[in-house]
């Protein structure tokens, strides 16, 4: 039964998150463009963070946004409501986890209005305030949905991609992440589905991630 309540409050805020246009995203411009990948420089920002420890991509996907979505619904010192964003975005934490298992970390994107100054979480949902700078983010987009089977596969295409680019061995080694999956679809949407590898690669916002042609983003 509380595992159907996870699935059900997951889908409800996932389908109501994603459905509406113009969700906020965080900003970027893409600095570097081919057929397979793209990289971005971020902006810097502040997220609101998750950790879940010894389970599938999926599952940690559902316990994290549970506890995300109390946050955003008043579970907060402030009682607040919080309006959605996008992506979704879990990151693998590799060898963090039991028995050198990967671990996790969820992440949902602040609104504008409380970048600076969001309400503090409730103790109980083990939530953490992210505020990441700028970053030099390598992504392939994928279609279909996010699973366990294919996640590991797209990352493993943008490595390749990657090691035939200015970017060949530039990846962060200091990166607590391995990769990140981002998710901008409702689970109800069947096709036209858009998910995203996200890699850290080396760079800075003073040289354009290591790349001069710098082009801003309509995306």
């Amino acid at each position: 039964m509380e595992k159907l309540s996870l699935s059900l409050i997951f889908a409800s805020f996932l389908c109501f998150l994603v459905s509406c246009d113009g969700s906020e995203s965080p900003q970027f411009t893409v600095v570097y463009s081919e057929f397979d990948f793209e990289v971005r420089l971020y902006n810097e920002s502040s997220w609101m963070s998750a950790p879940v420890r010894g389970i599938s991509f999926e599952k940690a996907t559902r316990e994290g946004f549970h506890r995300i979505f109390q946050y955003i619904e008043g579970g907060n010192l402030n009682s607040s409501k919080i309006r959605m964003t996008t992506p979704v975005l879990t990151s693998i934490v590799p060898e963090a986890g039991p028995l050198h298992s990967s671990a996790y970390v969820v992440r949902f994107y602040l609104p504008a209005e409380i970048q600076t100054t969001p309400p503090v979480p409730l103790p109980e949902l083990n939530l953490q305030l992210d505020a990441r700078g700028h970053m030099c983010v390598a992504v392939r987009k994928f279609s279909g949905f996010a699973r366990d089977g294919n996640i590991v596969k797209e990352a493993e295409k943008l490595a390749v991609s990657l090691s035939r680019s200015p970017w060949a061995n530039s990846t962060m080694t200091q990166s607590k992440d391995s990769y990140s999956i981002a998710q901008y679809d409702s689970p109800f949407r069947l096709i036209g589905r858009l998910n995203e590898v996200w890699v850290d690669v080396a760079g800075s916002a003073r040289n354009g991630c290591g790349f001069s042609r710098v082009r801003v983003s309509t995306y």
